[in-house]
């Protein structure tokens, strides 16, 4: 009797824990970073408009089309996207901490990053240019930046470009947004605004602004944007399918026209996975 009581305790702790056992992993399939769950981290940034930029109306930008491309075919729909902002001083550490799955946001390339995080892609072949007033007609090449008002956000390696190399007599001034450089652009104040051609192009697609800016189009560097994961991550394989698929079957192209349309943005095709230009 004393016997049967026990095995009978004995089966009902077994089943407990086959029951918990169950639950554990069914929390641990809603974390899967690979898809099937509940939801996927993905960062971007939230002030580039065209690219990434964060509204009362929600999110809008090329990398947030491209992002929720991408987390659709690994399975999330795009209620099921958590956009967390991803400033680019914070990226590597915030994909070695977990704190996305991936990013998003303008992220080029470069052998130092990839130390730190691996990339799939590249999406997007972006290149340093000049914003200019659309009734500019001096400024024709880089060379005709010296001895002119240039301007970029503070810390920008952009500026430092120019001055260093293509124009040293250029007169740099820092503003602390490039929002702010738009504006003295506008002015008068500024002759030139410089960053990725993607990033001017995006500014210059805004609504205020339609029809008062051009593109220089002097692709003084490559930018070869790439998606962020992890190192080591299996997301890198399944990320860089899902963007061939977007190129594919044309949503890639309607992207590029949709954001950056308005400001005449000359982009380049888009390019192969894992041709990284120098």
């Amino acid at each position: 009797m004393k016997l049967r009581k026990v095995t009978a305790a004995s089966a009902v702790l077994v089943a407990l824990s086959v029951a918990a056992t169950a639950c554990g992993g069914d929390k641990k399939d809603d974390d899967n970073s690979s898809g099937g769950g509940k939801k996927i981290t993905v960062g971007i940034k939230f002030d580039q408009p065209g690219i990434g930029q964060k509204t009362p109306q929600g999110y809008s930008g090329f990398d947030v089309d491209v992002a929720t491309y991408v987390a659709k075919k690994l399975g999330y729909g795009a209620d099921q996207i958590e956009w967390k902002e991803s400033k680019s001083a914070d990226r590597e550490t915030m994909l070695q901490r977990g704190d996305v799955q991936f990013i998003a946001a303008s992220y080029s390339i470069t052998p130092e990053r990839q130390q730190k995080v691996d990339f799939a892609g590249p999406y997007l072949l972006a290149h340093q240019d000049v914003l200019l007033r659309a009734d500019e007609a001096k400024i024709k090449s880089p060379a005709d930046l010296n001895n002119k008002n240039l301007c970029s956000v503070a810390g920008s390696t952009s500026a430092q470009n120019v001055k260093k190399t293509l124009a040293p007599k250029a007169n740099l001034q820092t503003y602390p947004t490039y929002s702010a450089c738009l504006s003295g652009l506008q002015s008068g104040a500024i002759d030139a605004l410089t960053t990725d051609d993607s990033i001017l192009a995006g500014y210059a697609s805004q609504t205020q602004f339609k029809g008062k800016f051009k593109l220089g189009g002097f692709k003084m560097t490559n930018e070869n944007y790439g998606i962020g994961v992890k190192k080591g991550s299996d997301l890198k394989a399944k990320i860089n399918k899902a963007l061939e698929e977007m190129v594919s079957d044309g949503s890639w192209e309607a992207a590029v026209k949709k954001n950056f349309g308005p400001a005449n943005y000359k982009n380049e095709p888009a390019p192969k996975i894992g041709d990284i230009k120098s």
